[in-house]
């Protein structure tokens, strides 16, 4: 499975960015898939995950209500919509395939796919 991510950039707060991960070599809908965040001195941490069957769907409790994880199945394509962004959700931001749960959070399968990172900058 390959990931390409894409869509990052400089936004003010309060503003809206759409990130997009497009996949190949499998289906979108073939594994749990999410994006991940990094910010600089911080673990990395799953925001938001979509499940393989029926699209439902997880958020961390810090975008509850402000992102929105999406998938295109014909285009084979992940999203992550972002609205109402902070200066505490700049990071660089992976898309990942094959999550696996685990206590309260997700976590990458052990095959580990990854997109490259896209940075998003928030500024007040």
């Amino acid at each position: 499975v390959q990931l390409q991510a894409s869509g990052g950039g400089l936004v003010q707060a309060g503003g809206s960015l759409r990130l997009s991960c497009a996949v190949s070599g499998r289906t979108v809908s073939s594994y749990h898939m999410g994006w991940f965040r990094q910010a600089p001195g911080k673990e990395r941490e799953c925001v938001a995950a979509i499940i393989s069957s029926g699209g439902g769907t997880w958020y961390g409790d810090a975008v509850k209500g402000r992102f929105t994880i999406s998938r295109d199945v014909a285009k084979n394509t992940l999203y992550l919509q972002m609205n109402s962004l902070e200066p505490e959700d700049t990071a660089v931001y992976y898309c990942a395939a094959d999550l696996r749960w685990r206590s309260t959070t997700w976590f990458v399968g052990p095959e580990d796919y990854w997109g490259q990172g896209t940075q998003v900058t928030v500024s007040s």
